[in-house]
This record gives C-alpha cells, sequence and structure tokens, in this order.
C-alpha cells in the first residue's frame, strides 16, 4: 500500500502538479457540469408534488426551460472537457515518449546488450499510454463522481437521513471489497507490461529475422514460441478479469440491495406512513442513482489508474536507468585531437568472475592502423569497443592523447570517432539520407567525394533513382557488398581521427573488396585504426598487429616481424594462403 501512495503521490507532483492551471480549469468546468446535472432529479420533485397537482403551467414551463439548459450546461461542459483536459492528455502522451525515447538513447551500450530491443520499443509506445487516465478522462471521472457522490449523500440526507444511512451499509461493503481487488490488481497490471514487452520483443525479432526463420524451416518453432507467450498474457489477464468480476458481482448485488431493496422496502413503508411524499420518494431515487452511478464508476476508473501507476512505475524504472553522461566523472571536453590511444593492463568482463580481456596492455600512436586478429570469441571487438568508450574496462585505464578516457566526456570525444561494422546498420530511406546519416548537412561536393571513395556509385550508377533509391528496412533491397559499401561512404563523409573497422570488407566480393581496399587506405591516412579482420591479406601494411588469444595479447608486431617469428600469425597466414 505504501508503494501504491509513493506513486499516486509521485504522479501527482510530476504530472498534475505542473499543469494545475490546466487541471483547474478542467475542475471548474467538472464542477459546473456535475451541478447542472442535479437539476433534473432535484426539479422531480416540485413537479409530482406541486406543478402537477396544482396544475401550475407558469411554473412547468419554467422548469422544462431550468432543465433543458441544464443539459446544454452538460453538453458545453463535456465539449470543454475534452478539448482542455483529453487533447492535452494525449499532448503529454507523446512528450513523454520523446523524454523515454531520448532517455533510452542515452544509455550505454552495455544496457542494449542485455534488453530486447523490441521490449523497448513496447515500454516507449505502450507504457505512458495510461497518462491520459490521470490527467483526461480517468481524472475527469474520478474528481466528477466524487463531487456527484458527496452532493448527493448531502442532498439524500436532507431528505431522510435514516434511509439513507441503510443505504450505506451495502455500499460500505462493495468500498472495502473494490479496495481489496485494486490491491491484487495492480501487481497483475505491472506484470501485464512486462509481458507484453517481451512477446512484442520476441514479435520484432521473428519478423525482422524472417530470412532465416524460412531458410532453417523455423515457422513453426516461432509460432510456438510466440503462443507461449500469449498463453502467459492470457493468463495475466484471467487473472485481473477475475478480480474485476468480483468487483463486478459484487456491485451488483450490494449496489441492488440498496437501491431496490432498502429503497422499496423501507421507502414504501414510510410513503404508507405519510413521512415521504412521491414526489421525495423520486427525487431521492434519482438521487441515489446519481450517488451510486460514480461509485460504480469508480471500479472501471480504479482498473485505469491502477494501469497508468504501474505503467509510470516501468516508465520510471527506464528514468532512473544511468545514462552515459550522468558519470560526473567525465569532465574533460575534447575540443581536438592527436589521436594517441593506449591500453594499460586493461581488463573486462560481461559477466561478473567472468573476464574476456586479462590485463591487455598497448598503444597505437596517432596515425597508426592496428589490426586485431584471433579466432572468434577471443575479445578483438571487446577491444574495439573499448577503444571506441561503447564498454568501459573494469580495470587499467584507457587514454586518449594521456587523457584518461574514464575522465572524457563521451559526446566530446564521438565527434572524433566513426565505425564501420561487420553487420553495419542502414536505416529505412534512401541510399543518400544512409551516408548522410553522421552529417545531414554536408554539402554535394563533399558527399559526392564520399560516394566515388567508397565506390557506391559504381553500382548506384545503375539504379533509375541512382543516390535516391530506397534500400528497404535494413537495406534489404541491396546485397551486402552494396550495404557495406554504403558504411564506409557514411564513415568516408565523417571524417573521423579515430576509426574502427570490423571486418568492413567481410561482404565484399574479391573485384570490390579490391576497390574498396584503396579507399580504406586513403581513408587511414592520418587516422588511428582499429582493423579487425579474418582475413589477414587485407592487414598485410598495419603499423601494429595484435594477435588476440583467449583475452590476452599472444604476439604483436608487423605483418614482416610476426611471419619471420614463425608463431600464431605465421600459422594463421599461411593457412588461408593454402585455401
Amino acid at each position: 500500500m505504501a508503494d501504491k501512495k509513493v506513486s499516486i503521490l509521485k504522479a501527482f507532483k510530476t504530472i498534475i502538479w505542473p499543469r494545475r492551471g490546466l487541471v483547474f480549469i478542467g475542475l471548474l468546468l467538472i464542477v459546473i457540469s456535475k451541478a447542472a446535472s442535479f437539476v433534473a432529479p432535484v426539479s422531480l420533485r416540485y413537479f409530482l408534488d406541486e406543478i402537477i397537482p396544482n396544475k401550475d403551467f407558469d411554473f412547468l414551463r419554467i422548469l422544462v426551460i431550468v432543465v433543458i439548459l441544464s443539459f446544454l450546461v452538460q453538453a458545453v461542459m463535456s465539449f470543454l472537457l475534452t478539448k482542455v483536459l483529453s487533447i492535452q492528455a494525449q499532448y503529454m502522451i507523446s512528450e513523454l515518449r520523446a523524454q523515454v525515447q531520448k532517455q533510452v538513447l542515452s544509455l550505454p551500450i552495455r544496457f542494449f546488450d542485455n534488453t530486447k530491443s523490441g521490449a523497448l520499443v513496447s515500454r516507449i509506445m505502450s507504457d505512458v499510454e495510461g497518462v491520459r487516465n490521470l490527467i483526461g478522462t480517468g481524472l475527469v471521472q474520478l474528481v466528477g463522481g466524487t463531487i456527484t457522490a458527496v452532493v448527493s449523500l448531502i442532498l439524500l440526507l436532507r431528505i431522510s437521513p435514516t434511509m439513507t444511512l441503510l443505504t450505506l451499509i451495502p455500499l460500505a461493503i462493495f468500498a472495502v471489497i473494490a479496495l481489496k481487488a485494486f490491491k491484487i490488481i495492480r501487481p497483475v497490471f505491472r506484470d501485464r507490461g512486462k509481458i507484453n514487452a517481451e512477446v512484442k520483443g520476441r514479435l520484432t525479432e521473428t519478423l525482422g529475422g524472417i530470412r532465416v526463420i524460412k531458410g532453417f524451416n523455423a515457422e513453426e518453432q516461432e509460432a510456438e514460441v510466440f503462443e507461449g507467450g500469449v498463453q502467459r498474457l492470457y493468463e495475466n489477464v484471467k487473472k485481473s478479469l477475475t478480480a474485476t468480476a468480483v468487483m463486478t458481482s459484487s456491485s451488483t448485488f450490494l449496489l441492488g440491495l440498496a437501491t431496490t431493496g432498502i429503497m422499496m422496502g423501507y421507502g414504501g413503508y414510510k410513503m404508507i406512513q405519510g413521512e415521504l411524499t412521491t414526489g421525495e420518494y423520486f427525487e431521492f431515487t434519482f438521487l441515489l442513482a446519481l450517488m451510486v452511478a460514480p461509485i460504480v464508476q469508480m471500479s472501471n476508473i480504479g482498473s485505469q489508474l491502477t494501469e497508468a501507476l504501474a505503467g509510470l512505475d516501468r516508465t520510471e524504472e527506464l528514468m532512473n536507468e544511468t545514462a552515459e553522461a550522468d558519470n560526473t566523472q567525465r569532465t574533460i571536453e575534447l575540443n581536438g585531437i592527436v589521436g594517441d590511444i593506449a591500453f594499460e593492463d586493461v581488463s573486462f568482463a560481461y559477466e561478473e568472475d567472468k573476464e574476456v580481456l586479462h590485463n591487455v596492455s598497448f598503444s597505437a600512436a596517432s596515425g597508426e592502423v592496428i589490426a586485431l586478429v584471433g579466432s572468434s570469441g577471443s575479445g578483438k571487438s571487446t577491444i574495439a569497443g573499448l577503444a571506441a568508450s561503447f564498454l568501459n574496462p573494469d580495470s587499467g585505464r584507457i587514454t586518449i592523447d594521456g587523457k584518461d578516457m574514464a575522465k572524457v566526456d563521451l559526446t566530446s570525444f564521438r565527434q572524433f570517432l566513426g565505425v564501420v561494422l561487420q553487420d553495419d546498420f542502414l536505416f529505412e530511406g534512401t541510399i543518400r539520407e544512409n551516408i548522410l546519416f553522421p552529417r545531414p548537412n554536408a554539402s554535394e561536393e563533399q558527399l559526392q567525394k564520399a560516394v566515388k571513395a567508397a565506390y557506391v556509385d559504381e553500382f548506384t550508377n545503375r539504379f533509375d533513382e541512382g543516390l535516391d533509391t530506397l534500400i528497404g528496412e535494413r537495406g534489404v533491397k541491396l546485397s551486402g557488398g552494396q550495404r557495406q559499401r554504403i558504411a564506409i561512404a557514411r564513415a568516408v563523409l565523417a571524417n573521423p581521427r579515430i576509426l574502427i573497422l570490423d571486418e568492413a570488407t567481410s561482404s565484399l566480393d574479391t573485384e570490390s573488396e579490391a576497390l574498396i581496399q584503396k579507399s580504406l587506405a586513403e581513408l587511414t591516412k592520418g587516422r588511428t585504426t582499429f582493423v579487425i579482420a579474418h582475413r589477414l591479406s587485407t592487414i598485410r601494411k598495419a603499423d601494429q598487429i595484435l594477435v588476440i588469444e583467449n583475452g590476452r595479447i599472444a604476439e604483436q608486431g608487423t605483418h614482416d616481424e610476426l611471419i619471420a617469428s614463425e608463431g600464431r600469425y605465421y600459422n594463421l597466414f599461411t593457412y588461408q594462403a593454402r585455401i
């Protein structure tokens, strides 16, 4: 219960209070609307007890006009409430989505290594939806219902205190049942958000990997995985529906007992005794309906608010994740760099007590090409990730121009960084848009220079739309070699001081590779470059070659030096030369 209070108070402080002016206008409109809603039931007593017996046509005319005006006021207030609160709630949802997405993008790479992208999409798009119930329809119904119930209670007590108190007994029992049900429902809604995110995440992965699925005839397998997730979601929904059903059934009986049993029994007795007029009885009936309706509605509102708070809890989890920029030690701003990088006894583990790098030390002078070779899983990509500051060492340190990388502002460092990955990501859109990604305002001349340097024009000249050709999701309409050349052109345009090439030529045929090697030779000039390559023929001219085995540097030197030593590198090179 304490958690719920904290969440409600926090939601009030962060969402409602900053918009208190708008909320006040909304509450004023609610008060006017609810005040107008009492005109019809109160006028009923005068209609039955005075106008009809006295045949008072003048009073009847006035009463009809007043009642019609009250409905007009309610209609106008309803329209204004939608304009004021509901639209504002939708604006808040879009605003919150933007904030959460910005926060997610600010998180370190390690967070994304442990979180499904599809699940994040669900949390960004779905979890904030409930905000509309805090400031939109939910707030309107909650406040409006409370006002209606309180005013109705006062008027009911004025007519018959005894009959009013009798009807409150079953209502109080219903309130206790509802509170217990909400206590059960909230964690269920919270779990539902997590399950929903997982199911959507897997579905996103399935659709993204459709070629792999069909290639391995795994449609049935994926269908079973998805069905399992949907079943978990069903079980969760079943729990919430059971709790809701308890509230609904109890409300049907208890509220029926209050409105029918007590009203007909005790109300009829008082009318027979002459203690209650016909007009008073019907006024009491309508006022009781006005009081009961929002109480019944509270169960629905309670579910909405509970779901909204559960969604905000999950959103808050994301917002409380430590962003890369939140590191207070990163105070060094880089306005320019030479490009000297050094690893000093660097160790790193993705999981605790499972180191993948052990006391790695080496230095890369500005403009040098450092090639990383070794078997899969040896730690090459981890070293590249550390050099790019995507990862942080667990022990030891990395320096850039003698400055501790752990104290360098990452935004200032990454403006000098360029990456070309083995499976480089291309966005849906045109070839032009993908190349311009790092520098959207680059001139046409700069763009064409990058296109020619990466030999992108060699294939775009054959396309009717040229650089404006749409490439589909993740560049699916292009070959692997074409996608890789676009990624290299993107890096050329970025003009970085530090370059990470992770199997940059892995997707190229022999002819394309020869062309790209020429452009990469130009690209790496004057830049500190880390090259991960399995094709050892592509790194013969590297200034340093580091042979990585089991997270350690097994050998280090130039191509000629390592060949002469006839060690691990020599074995790898001669093996590849034979095949």
